[in-house]
């Protein structure tokens, strides 16, 4: 695969991640996309940022857990992951919080960041 074959594409994570199916399937279709060798990124926006939050127990839901996933990403392909940093103060979390390292920007630089891209995928 050449460079002009690699496509850049982010996966915009805006969802709680629990109550609906939105971050699990998203996750799921990053771990699809990681097959095909593009050049993935991540923005947590909103409610999202909560999918990549440390100490998360799902048990109490009655649902598996996939916050470990997160782990591996990396080996996925995905290079970049982006917290809004507005949405990381309103909710009142720090860098600190999340379980991989993420890079905390502004809504604006998450836009700039988007402008990039061949494709935004929401979830």
């Amino acid at each position: 695969m050449n460079d002009d074959d690699v496509k850049k594409i982010m996966f915009i994570m805006r969802q709680a991640p629990h109550g609906t199916i939105y971050s699990y399937e998203g996750l799921e279709t990053i771990l699809v996309f990681g097959a095909f060798e593009q050049e993935m990124s991540m923005a947590f926006i909103g409610d999202g940022i909560f999918a990549a939050v440390k100490g998360q127990d799902t048990e109490g839901i009655g649902i598996k857990g996939f916050i470990k996933t997160y782990g591996v990403l990396e080996d996925y392909g995905v290079d970049h992951m982006y917290v809004d940093k507005e949405s990381m103060e309103e909710r009142g979390l720090t860098p600190e919080d999340f379980v991989v390292d993420v890079e905390v920007v502004s809504a604006a630089e998450i836009g700039r960041i988007m402008e990039e891209q061949h494709a935004t995928i929401p979830y």
